[in-house]
Parts: structure tokens; C-alpha cells; sequence
């Protein structure tokens, strides 16, 4: 599959999403739920329970809440193992209060599924997957080792064993449910908004780079009176100084120099030429020919064509989103193309096409469907180096041209233009969604 340079990796391998606090704050509350729960039973509804080894359980989670605020504070960013672990033990003390009132049968037996819901949307798979399996262990043995379900001793209670099982089998459910499909949403939700963070920080860097050609351009241009000035004096000293001698030569050397400075000035005017309005809007096949052209020097054939135009070429502002969206689609063409990349662009009244293709192996037919997704890549690390048959890059180029070529009101469509691949991509802007935009 080709992939544009990867971003910058923003999330660095220890990045700790969750926080202590959170923990704490959840464990709080489930201390103080069951707290109520069980001096209610035994003090208001007067049904015998272990009073004392409930107690002791809860006041164990207590404690750890308060050995860790003391040992670490609030604010302490976990580790995914450590939190797995703080998940596990809050499972285990919630099934050891459960294996004491009744197991299965009691109706707060629904509450496994609160550390397995937390890990699902805060952890990685793999402790997700332990939480789940240590979760259901629990259910399983608490259906079976428990003590009676405290009740008005005068009035026993006593539930079919279908029903315990159809408990048991609603919690495993409710835990695999959790774990498939909650923790692949908030997977899909961090990927989105980690490579979003992505694109605004390589726009930033395009605007920043921006900035700096006007910055450039208006020191050459302040820099250039005071060195014409310079220039001038030194050509004056040299009509009063007699040939030949040291002064002469010195002042010779200032006037070379100073020429110099004025030829380096005028590139740096070169950088940020265009006023803020004239060039602010170009023809569509210019913007193409100044995307492509710093790509035209790695060995490839950059090839255009734009024969099904009917009219004039339509107006785009020359956006730093656009370029940059273009300007990587273009550069990933030519990273896979064996020898040529073929740009096309067609227009008319309604609609306006470009199509880059390159004559490379293609994008892999299994991921078509899904290109345009963040952290796609097959890019090598290096290709010439050891670890070429590891994935490598962060996938994220597709990803942000496709973002911000949307953002003018482009569709893209990727395909294989042959069946033996030649990678192409279809982006598509609609005249009135153009107008929308602030194209013409």
C-alpha cells in the first residue's frame, strides 16, 4: 500500500492516558456505595450478613486509595500495566463482597462489568483482554462458591439454578460485548483524535515556514537601503583613494562584498515575493506544476495532462491546506512509482478532476476500502536497511492530505488504475461546494 511521509509521532511509546485521580475518584465512590448497601441490609432491612468481613473489604480499598494518594498524589499519570493491575484488584474486592452476599444472585452482581467498562475505554487491548478474562474467572467461581444471598430468615428465598446460570451467562456476555466492541470504539476515537492533532501540527509547521519567507523577505528589504548606501560611499572613497594602494584594495573588497549582499538580499525577497493579495489565488494547473516541481528531481517522470478542460482553468486559492494535501499525494505517487507519475486534470461546468497515478506496484486490493484511515502504512522503516520487513511510519500522510484536501470540498477516491497495480487517486471538487470554499 503506498503512504506519504509519516507525521511526526506525537504519542510516544509510554504515553499514559490515565490518570490516578480517576481511579481514586471511582473508587471512592464504589467504597461509599458499598458502604451504604451493606449497613442498609444489615441495619435497616435487618437480614443477616457477615457484616465484619464486608467491612474488611471495603475498608482495604479504602486504604489502598489513601496509600496511593500518599505514596504517589493525584496526579500521577499510570502506566497501562498499573492500572490494569488497580482494575484487577478492584474486580477482585468486588467479587469477594459478592461471594459474601449471595454470588450471582445478588443484583449488584452487574457492577463486574464497571472495571472491565473502564478498561475497555482507557487501556490497550491486551490488559483489556486480561481485565475481561479475569472478570469472567470471577463470574464463574462467585456462581459457585458463595455464601447465601442475605433475606428475611422467617420468608427464605431460593432461586432455580437456570436462572443463576442465565445471570452467569448475561455478565460473560455483558463482558464480551464491552470488551469487542467499546474498546474498538475508543480505540477508533484516540487514533482520529491523536492523528487530527497531527494534521493541525503539520499545518502549523506549513504556515510557520510561510511566515518565515515573509519574515526573510521583509529584512532583505529593510537590510537593502542601508547596503545600497554603503555601496554608494564605497564607490565615492574609491574615486579619492590613488590606485594600487592598500586603501584601494580594502575598498575594492567592499564593494565586491557589498554586491554579494545584495545578490543574497534578493533571493531572500525571492522567498516571500508574493504579496499577501496578487499571488493569494492561482490556476489550478499552476498550483499542480508548483506542487510537483520539488519532486521532479528523484529520478522520476512527473507527466501532465489536461485534456478533457473545457474552458479555462479554474481558480484556486492558493491555501496552505491545498498545497500541502496535493503536495503529499504527489510525493507519495513518486516514492512508489517505478519510472513516471501521471498527473491529469479535467474540468467543467459542474465538476473538477485531478488523478495522480503512479506506475508502481499499486495499493493493496484488501485495503482500498480503508485508505484515508489514520496509521494505515506499509512504508519500510528504511528500505535499505535491516528492518525493512518492519512496518515503520505512523501512516498518517494519506490521512492528512486526504483531511485537508476535504477541507476545500474535495472527495478523494483511491483505486488501482490497472490490474497490475499503478497506484491512482481521484480527488473531485463540485463547482457550487467550490464557491462554498472560496474557489472559483
Amino acid at each position: 500500500m503506498n503512504d506519504a511521509l509519516p507525521a511526526p509521532n506525537l504519542l510516544p511509546a509510554g504515553w499514559r492516558p490515565l490518570r490516578l485521580q480517576t481511579l481514586l475518584v471511582l473508587r471512592w465512590l464504589a467504597v461509599a456505595g458499598q458502604t451504604i448497601g451493606v449497613l442498609f441490609v444489615f441495619l435497616g432491612l435487618g437480614f443477616p450478613l457477615p457484616l465484619w468481613e464486608c467491612l474488611g473489604l471495603i475498608a482495604l480499598s479504602a486504604a489502598l486509595n489513601i496509600g496511593l494518594v500518599w505514596r504517589y498524589g493525584a496526579n500521577l499519570r499510570l502506566a497501562p500495566r498499573v492500572a490494569a493491575l488497580q482494575l484487577a484488584f478492584d474486580l477482585c474486592q468486588l467479587a469477594g463482597l459478592l461471594a459474601l452476599t449471595g454470588g450471582l444472585q445478588n443484583p449488584f452482581s452487574l457492577l463486574l462489568l464497571a472495571p472491565v467498562s473502564v478498561a475497555a475505554t482507557t487501556l490497550p487491548q491486551r490488559q483489556t483482554l486480561l481485565i475481561a478474562l479475569l472478570a469472567c474467572v470471577l463470574a464463574s467461581l462467585i456462581s459457585v462458591v458463595h455464601l447465601p444471598l442475605p433475606w428475611d430468615p422467617a420468608a427464605p428465598i431460593t432461586f432455580n439454578r437456570i436462572y443463576v446460570i442465565g445471570i452467569w451467562v448475561s455478565i460473560i456476555c455483558g463482558v464480551v460485548f464491552i470488551t469487542a466492541y467499546t474498546n474498538r470504539v475508543a480505540h477508533d476515537s484516540r487514533q482520529i483524535a491523536d492523528a487530527l492533532a497531527a494534521t493541525e501540527l503539520a499545518l502549523s509547521r506549513r504556515e510557520q515556514l510561510s511566515a518565515l519567507d515573509g519574515l526573510a523577505a521583509a529584512a532583505a528589504h529593510e537590510l537593502g537601503t542601508p547596503l545600497s548606501t554603503i555601496a554608494l560611499a564605497a564607490k565615492e572613497m574609491r574615486a579619492e583613494v590613488a590606485e594600487g594602494s592598500q586603501l584601494a584594495e580594502d575598498v575594492e573588497l567592499i564593494i565586491a562584498q557589498s554586491a554579494r549582499c545584495r545578490a543574497i538580499l534578493a533571493k531572500l525577497r525571492n522567498l516571500g515575493s508574493e504579496p499577501a493579495d496578487l499571488f493569494a489565488e492561482a490556476p489550478l494547473t499552476d498550483i499542480l506544476d508548483e506542487v510537483a516541481r520539488p519532486h521532479e528531481g528523484r529520478g522520476k517522470v512527473i507527466l501532465f495532462y489536461s485534456e478533457n478542460a473545457a474552458g479555462p482553468a479554474p481558480i484556486f486559492p492558493r491555501s496552505v491546506g491545498l498545497l500541502y494535501g496535493l503536495g503529499n499525494l504527489i510525493e507519495n505517487a513518486t516514492d512508489f512509482a517505478r519510472q513516471s507519475v501521471r498527473i491529469e486534470s479535467a474540468w467543467d461546468q459542474s465538476e473538477i478532476r485531478v488523478s495522480i497515478t503512479d506506475d508502481g506496484r499499486g495499493f493493496a486490493p484488501e485495503l482500498i476500502a480503508r485508505l484515508g484511515e489514520p496509521y494505515l502504512t506499509s512504508r519500510p522503516r528504511d528500505p535499505a536497511g535491516s528492518d525493512a520487513h518492519q512496518p515503520g511510519g505512523m501512516g498518517l500522510g494519506i490521512f492528512i492530505a486526504k483531511t485537508l484536501l476535504e477541507r476545500t470540498g474535495a472527495r478523494l477516491r483511491f483505486d488501482n488504475a490497472e490490474l497490475s497495480g499503478h497506484a491512482r487517486v481521484t480527488i473531485t471538487w463540485e463547482r457550487r461546494d467550490l464557491d462554498q470554499h472560496g474557489a472559483g
